[in-house]
């Protein structure tokens, strides 16, 4: 398997960055960099928006900054979908709605120990896009099929195209919306879900995975065939360690989890020291330890990023290139520390 371990850094793609030039200087400072997504440079850069390009029905307003689903429109434009299916091109994201993605892919990235591309995954997308009557386009089962196919295909372009670039690439399948899928609330249940999502990663590539900030169902996110898991450690810490049968399985099947320790958030990052942050991280691999997970087989199996990403900090971009650099520092520190 491509993807590094050994406390290795990476990130999430989302950044509050207006110059994609130095957002894309940030993300190169890492270990395992990727493209940003930079929504506050142009609507275009936002990772629902992005997912969006050329899937039949879409409505996107650039001046008002809205993206919602039209039936009338999908009936036009679904046959034209169709008379593409076989063209991998026609998924992948165009220069219109990544200027930072092909920026990305004119860089020399061979010489990283890995890259990573990222696209909005089915459920959080088809949560977040509403139609003309306002319902979430993920419950409507003429177009479920069709959303999960779809972003299969994006997912495999961009992989294909990072591999190209470094043969260790993988890809981050971003799905904050999982976490709403327990709530009673949603109208798309968990047995659909799960049965939906392992057909969703049996028409992607490997190496493929999960990212999401939220706290899901763990045992049903550590049970679908995923190679490697990001999540926000700092919050979620002591209840992700719970599911530590769970997690055993998950590493035993090869995945790779990345521990996701440094908030970007303004007040929590002032309050917390690289020190603290380090004792947070190293609780939790002792609790797992004790439950039989061995440390050692732990973290040649993990990496580290910041916790979330963050667009509403009142000093910018300054708090998240901060965490940057202390997940760097930690990296160093306990690579050191653990003999990595």
């Amino acid at each position: 398997m491509p993807i590094p371990g050994n406390l290795l850094t990476t990130a999430m793609a989302v950044m509050p960055h207006k110059d994609a030039d130095r957002a894309l200087e940030v993300a190169l400072s890492l270990d395992v960099p990727f493209w940003p997504q930079l929504p506050l440079l142009s609507y275009y850069e936002d990772m629902y928006v992005q997912a969006s390009e050329h899937f039949p029905g879409i409505v996107l307003n650039m001046e008002k900054r809205t993206l919602h689903f039209s039936m009338e429109k999908f009936i036009n434009e679904y046959e034209e979908t169709l008379v593409h299916s076989d063209e991998p091109g026609y998924f992948d994201i165009s220069e219109t709605y990544s200027v930072v993605y092909h920026r990305f892919l004119d860089l020399d990235l061979s010489d990283h120990p890995a890259i990573r591309g990222q696209l909005e995954g089915p459920i959080s997308f088809g949560l977040n896009v509403t139609d003309q009557d306002d319902r979430p386009i993920l419950f409507d089962e003429s177009i479920r099929p069709l959303l999960f196919e779809v972003m299969a295909k994006r997912v495999n372009v961009q992989l294909d195209r990072l591999k190209k670039r470094n043969a260790n690439a993988f890809m981050f399948i971003d799905e904050p919306g999982l976490q709403f899928l327990f709530s009673g609330m949603s109208g798309y249940t968990n047995l659909a879900a799960k049965e939906e999502m392992e057909a969703f990663f049996s028409m992607i590539e490997r190496p493929r995975g999960i990212h999401l900030c939220g706290n899901p169902d763990w045992e049903f996110l550590l049970g679908l065939d995923l190679d490697i898991l990001s999540m926000d450690i700092y919050s979620n810490g002591e209840i992700f360690a719970s599911y530590h049968s769970s997690i055993r399985k998950f590493l035993d099947r090869g995945g790779f989890i990345v521990w996701g320790i440094v908030p970007t958030n303004f007040e929590p990052f002032g309050k917390e020291s690289i020190n603290s942050l380090e004792e947070r991280l190293d609780n939790i691999w002792a609790v797992l330890d004790k439950k039989g997970i061995d440390k050692d087989f732990l973290l040649s199996r993990s990496m580290l990023s910041p916790a979330t990403c963050c667009l509403v900090n009142p000093d910018g971009e300054q708090t998240v290139e901060k965490a940057f650099k202390v997940i760097q520092e930690m990296s160093l520190r306990l690579r050191e520390k653990y003999r990595l």
